[in-house]
């Protein structure tokens, strides 16, 4: 009731301002509003000093770059990016006033003017009401765009910068999706489903409504039906080794109070304009709260995971030409996988040679910048999971098979633990793995292949 107050009360102030611009279409040069280009409307907005105005102004420059062509899109990002940005001579000055008498005032002129305007054109776009989903969708439009026109990363570290502060976990709700939920709520979770598609109506059901299911979602008060980021976990007796059992459409529910094990299985963001701003942690975590509070009995958090970078990392290796990486009758064996091996004495062996692989894949292989590639063991790691089994063949679905040969993996939540295994990850790049794991390494050849060329990260965590 008060967030829709507060919206009420908002456009009721939007639509003031609306009326006084209406009566004052013209500018000090006569032209229109409506004619102005957004970086004209963007100069007025942060010369406005009416906060009705204000608003009306946040408002129509939104509504305006929804409607615009990309190419007027593309003109406005650009002018953000370059025409408001610090003044560099401001900044001299201001440095100078501070190198020669520091003290709170000339540290706060250094301040004001080293932020860029932008980030005020930004902050007053979001005073109105229905303009925050507007500047993430914005943002999408910026990191589209940063391949051809590198010099928009400035404006994008502007937008991550106030990002993160207006979805910080303090305005981050959590609530369970069931089959009870808005329509256009679970219409989203079908369409932003991220690492196993949802197929159907009555594919989503058998995902949310069984006793032995969940799905928890965040939600931001200035988004009230655009869920940030889901989990979906499953009930079960024992951790997973493949995905099928879980998804299979006839199976039997599990009473829930005899579960064990809480699987997260897919982990979704929603939001491409929020990419860099992590919620998948607090997620996680409330998540794990939230079930033990409900059913005590719990005593094993786990993951069903995607491994996507594993496949690229083998395929960089064999066509790297080290004869060290894999002996020539083991690469006639990934090679009849490539071809669609699916007898079962052949993907025996074909696991013999892919485990030590994807055990060295994560303990050992780095990136360019020295982390581990795969996206999704970073995620996990980094918030304290430990790398506890690996399954090959889980995931026969096309995507599993092109992503990492159907390899997927569990991690590890054991709560005692996880801050320990977060600095060790954090501070000195260690990937906690079980016993088992670490078996499987010690079968590895050696000589470690170059690393992959770079590509889109999954926009999944899970």
């Amino acid at each position: 009731m008060n967030i829709g107050f507060l919206q009420d009360l908002l456009n009721s102030v939007a639509e003031q301002g609306r009326l006084l611009v209406d009566r004052a279409r013209g500018t000090a040069g006569g032209a229109r509003l409506d004619r102005l280009p957004l970086a004209e409307l963007a100069r007025l907005l942060l010369s406005s000093r009416g906060e009705a105005s204000g608003v009306a102004l946040a408002r129509m420059i939104i509504a305006r770059y929804a409607a615009a062509a990309p190419e007027a899109r593309r003109a406005f990002l650009a002018a953000l990016a370059e025409d408001f940005a610090p003044d560099p001579a401001a900044i001299r000055r201001a440095f100078a006033a501070y190198d020669t008498e520091p003290g709170p005032r000339q540290h706060a002129a250094l301040l004001a003017a080293v932020e860029p305007p932008r980030q005020e054109v930004i902050r007053r776009l979001n005073l109105a009401p229905g303009n925050t989903l507007g500047l993430v969708r914005l943002r999408e439009d910026v990191l589209d765009a940063l391949a051809g026109d590198p010099a928009l990363a400035a404006l994008d570290r502007d937008f991550v910068h106030l990002f993160s502060s207006w979805f910080n976990r303090g305005f981050l709700v959590l609530k369970r999706i069931d089959w009870s939920s808005p329509a256009g709520i679970l219409e989203k979770i079908i369409r932003y489903e991220a690492v196993h598609a949802i197929e159907s109506w009555d594919d989503l059901r058998r995902r949310i409504e069984p006793e032995d299911r969940r799905c928890f979602a965040f939600f931001h008060p200035a988004l009230v039906d655009e869920p940030l980021i889901f989990v979906e976990v499953a009930l079960m007796r024992e951790k997973p080794a493949a995905i099928e059992p879980i998804l299979a459409g006839n199976r039997v529910p599990l009473p829930a109070g005899e579960a064990e094990v809480a699987v997260f299985y897919s982990i979704s963001n929603c939001q491409k304009g929020l990419a860099g701003i992590s919620f998948g942690n607090f997620l996680i975590k409330q998540v794990v709260e939230e079930l033990r509070r409900e059913l005590p009995q719990l005593s094993t958090f786990v993951t069903l995971s995607p491994v996507p970078g594993f496949r690229r990392w083998v395929e960089a290796g064999l066509a790297g030409g080290d004869p060290d990486f894999i002996a020539a009758g083991e690469r006639a064996v990934i090679a009849a996988l490539d071809e669609g091996e699916t007898d079962p004495a052949g993907l025996e062996t074909a696991a013999r040679v892919l485990e030590p692989l994807l055990a060295r894949y994560f303990l050992e292989a780095r990136d360019p910048r020295g982390r581990v590639i795969d996206p999704v063991a970073r995620f996990h790691l980094g918030n304290g999971a430990r790398l506890d089994r690996l399954n090959l063949f889980a995931d026969f679905s096309p995507k599993g098979w092109r992503e990492s040969y159907a390899a997927m993996v569990n991690y590890l939540y054991d709560l005692p633990t996880i801050e320990e295994n977060h600095e060790r990850f954090a501070s000195q790049g260690e990937v906690v793995a079980s016993p088992g794991v670490q078996k499987a390494l010690r079968r590895a050849p050696r000589t470690a292949p170059r690393a992959p060329a770079a590509r889109p990260a999954d926009p999944s965590p899970a």
